[in-house]
């Protein structure tokens, strides 16, 4: 806020004003505090700030100016302390200066984008740094990442979920170690770089969700540590816990949820990214480490839960057009229970128990250790009953490093791009974009990217013309999953009936539907063998014509496959799978095939 009063502009940080520049700091233990910066020629005196109350300092400078550089210097006894504005915009670099920014002044060119609803999302993560990068002497930015818009336009996603881009140490990071939440990564483009990109991402039909981590900072180049020269227990002073409540996996630099200028500070961040960058979602970083105090339930931090509930609170106050998406991985329903429930409140959470039986099962060498049953249920899994609270995926940040490869290379180490390394990652991201939830892919998942994540090894573009086939098969399941012709609404409703599990053979069929009938309801079938399967029996909710919307082996994919004829099938009266109608099907190898009923009017 900027509105004055008695002469005192209200805010935090660097507050841009016609007459100058205000500022104000937290610094209760402080003895005595100043700014300095270009404006002051770097003095430590010349601009001395007033105390005021709650533990702040605040003082005008009217010939300072945007652009300006400028850091606090705070006194605490016999401590003298230069510190890094904790509210700026813009900073130099994580260890540099700050820099005076106005965040009203970008022109948003009357953005008024709105998040497509839940059920409706098919959400692309990015890592700006390696996913494409113009020069091999510096990690990708927002101007080379938005180069590629065309190709994810092509490929038919509509949310870009973007990895972390507040400051961190370096420049080359996955972004999990925030050293000011307030700047956006100088490397990257800095605030105005990412607000061009989510513009040009807007214009393009692109919702965007970023990510945020507030379940520890730093803990490289944090100026917040002992910020005032305050501490106890060797601990990080007046913005974290100082006593065992510090301890994560990354550092001793849990945030102090329980203090409420702490509370302010990071309730302040989700209104920056919502108000100033108009951003669609956020995604929370290992939410465990907020609600718990070691990653064990019942070892609960209720400061961490009334916290993630006081953020939900105001992301619905915004806006109903905003997704805030839990990582919390403990299966744990009360994340997305509703706030009237005490729930935390978050729309959606990452489902464990989808990505990883389901990995489990394509990368197994053998059929017989692909269990059916398992599958079913990472398929039929909900939480609150509801089909759109989990986002399901088979390749995440987490999931293809840390000791962990993408889906292909965990198939076939030694050929990669192989048939078989193509028929299983392709069959689980079928998985992906018909069974229930919200799906999402990783940044080159749709071209077959090898080995594991790095922030500092680009992606291998050249791969997306080896397998531009590959692409097309995501690009179908991704049309056929939003129901772009019309022909396949239930993949975009709640309900589901997993009605055929046949463990000698390796072959699951579900249903889907929305409000059920021609063009709603579609079949699934998925065949987990190595063998094909001709004139193959499965039970039909409808007589009739069910049209062919998808066979993942038609060699248009890939040369490499095995190309079994297979067409559309007819319903016959004759119950099967508690179905009155029956039909067959002839399905590849490791392959999937999705069938609707076509729409009175519609060929």
């Amino acid at each position: 806020m900027t509105e004055k009063s008695t002469d005192v502009y209200l805010g935090m940080g660097a507050i841009v004003h016609e007459g100058g520049v205000a500022f104000r700091v937290w610094a209760p233990h402080a003895d005595a505090v100043f700014v300095k910066g270009t404006f002051n020629n770097w003095s430590e005196s010349a601009n001395p700030m007033k105390a005021e109350e709650h533990g702040t300092w605040y003082t005008d400078i009217p010939h300072a100016k945007v652009g300006d550089e400028y850091k606090f210097v705070l006194s605490n006894g016999n401590q003298k302390l230069e510190r890094m504005d904790p509210y700026a915009r813009q900073v130099t670099n994580s260890a540099g200066n700050c820099v005076i920014y106005d965040p009203k002044v970008f022109d948003w060119e009357g953005d008024r984008f709105e998040l497509p609803p839940f059920n409706e999302l098919a959400i692309y993560e990015m890592h700006i740094g390696s996913f494409f990068a113009d020069s091999d002497k510096k990690p990708g930015d927002f101007d080379s990442a938005a180069e590629k818009m065309d190709h994810l336009k092509r490929l038919g996603v509509n949310a870009i979920q973007v990895m972390p881009v507040a400051e961190f140490a370096g420049d080359y990071s996955w972004g999990y170690n925030p050293a000011n939440i307030f700047a956006v990564e100088s490397a990257y483009g800095g605030p105005d770089g990412f607000k061009k990109f989510i513009r040009e991402a807007h214009q393009r039909g692109f919702a965007v969700i970023q990510d945020v981590v507030y379940n520890h900072f730093g803990p490289g180049d944090l100026s917040l540590w002992q910020f005032d020269g305050w501490q106890e227990n060797g601990k990080g002073g007046i913005y974290f816990y100082n006593d065992d409540r510090s301890e994560t996996p990354w550092g001793s630099t849990r945030p102090d949820y329980g203090r409420g200028e702490v509370r302010s500070y990071i309730l302040d961040n989700v209104q920056m990214w919502l108000e100033e960058y108009h951003v669609d979602g956020l995604r929370f970083d290992s939410t465990l480490y907020i609600r718990t105090i070691d990653g064990s339930e019942g070892n609960d931090l209720p400061d961490g839960w009334s916290l993630m509930q006081a953020i939900n609170e105001k992301i619905r106050a915004y806006s109903s057009h905003v997704i805030s998406i839990a990582e919390d991985l403990r299966s744990n329903e009360w994340i997305t229970k509703e706030l009237s429930e005490n729930g935390a409140g978050f729309h959606a959470q990452w489902d464990a128990n989808f990505v990883h039986p389901v990995r489990d099962a394509v990368t197994v060498a053998d059929d017989s250790a692909r269990s059916m049953d398992v599958i079913r249920n990472a398929v039929q899994f909900k939480y609150e009953n509801d089909a759109f609270r989990r986002v399901i995926y088979s390749e995440s940040h987490d999931e293809v490093a840390n000791g962990k490869a993408r889906v292909p290379q965990e198939i076939n180490p030694d050929d990669p791009t192989g048939v078989f390394a193509q028929k299983r990652s392709t069959l689980a991201a079928g998985l992906v974009f018909t069974a229930p939830g919200i799906p999402m892919l990783f940044q080159g998942q749709e071209f077959l990217e090898g080995d594991y994540f790095r922030d500092d090894v680009p992606l291998d573009w050249d791969l997306n013309t080896e397998f531009s086939g590959i692409v097309r098969l995501y690009r179908d399941l991704i049309r056929l999953r939003l129901d772009q012709k019309n022909q396949t609404r239930g993949l975009c409703g709640q309900f589901l009936n997993v009605f055929h599990v046949d463990e000698a053979e390796k072959v699951l069929a579900f249903q889907r539907w929305d409000q059920h009938g021609a063009g709603d309801d579609i079949i699934a079938v998925f065949n987990f063998g190595n063998a094909g399967k001709t004139d193959y029996v499965i039970g039909l909710p409808a007589k009739g014509i069910w049209k062919l919307r998808l066979n993942s082996d038609t060699k248009i994919y890939s040369k490499d496959f095995e190309g079994l004829f297979s067409n559309d099938t007819e319903g016959f009266e004759g119950g099967k799978d508690g179905f009155d109608f029956h039909g067959s099907v002839n399905i590849g190898p490791y392959s999937l095939l999705i069938f609707s009923q076509e729409r009175n009017g519609n060929h």
